[in-house]
């Protein structure tokens, strides 16, 4: 008896700090962000329980089939309008890219660059090391254009080669003020709730 009570007042005190309006999902590569996938690929719902499709829990904004990294989910149809309301909260990323990126390709970056009649641009870029041909990137942007970061760096062209910088891998690891360490937080294909606190940091910032 006295097991099943502190059961009953644990299960009672991890509902009370945990959101009930936000999850998070650490996406590994190859799943699509979408509810159903006509050419039969693996969604994100594959990764949550059966009522994160049943109950309608929507992801917040995208990420392409090859990128991997955080994803917040709602069920709160405001939330998820102001969360990808362009200008209202910043994504982080980190990136690598083939070919060398120089201080002119960040200094054109966050001037922005024309893609396809999109203006691409980032607010911060920082070079944070090289491995052989490829540089490893912290970009942060605060709207969220079709292949938005994939395009930016396809638009510049590698001095040496003349060739356009490519993103080899993509990771995003914030959202706003969201910034869960993801290897040891939150393990790829995993999902965990916001905390309430952290709920409130998040949405007090933009709303």
């Amino acid at each position: 008896m006295h097991n099943l009570m502190a059961r009953k007042k644990q299960l009672l005190d991890r509902s009370s700090i945990n959101s009930k309006r936000i999850l998070a999902l650490n996406k590994p590569k190859g799943y699509v962000v979408t509810r159903s996938d006509e050419l039969g690929r693996k969604t994100v719902y594959d990764l949550l329980p059966d009522w994160g499709f049943r109950d309608g829990w929507m992801p917040v904004g995208r990420l392409d089939l090859e990128s991997k990294g955080l994803l917040l989910f709602t069920t709160n149809g405001k939330y998820g309008d102001v969360l990808t309301t362009p200008g209202n909260c910043i994504k982080t990323y980190e990136i690598w890219v083939r070919g060398h990126v120089t201080d002119e390709h960040i200094a054109a970056a966050l001037k922005g660059v024309k893609s396809s009649g999109d203006l691409l641009k980032a607010i911060r870029l920082e070079k944070k090391g090289t491995g052989g041909a490829k540089t490893k990137l912290r970009i942060e942007i605060d709207e969220g254009k079709n292949r938005h970061i994939r395009r930016l760096f396809g638009a510049l062209k590698d001095p040496k080669f003349g060739t356009p910088l490519k993103v080899l891998e993509l990771k995003r690891v914030g959202i706003g003020n969201f910034k869960p360490n993801l290897d040891t937080n939150l393990e790829s294909g995993k999902w965990r709730y916001l905390s309430l606190e952290e709920e409130k940091r998040l949405m007090n910032r933009i709303i």
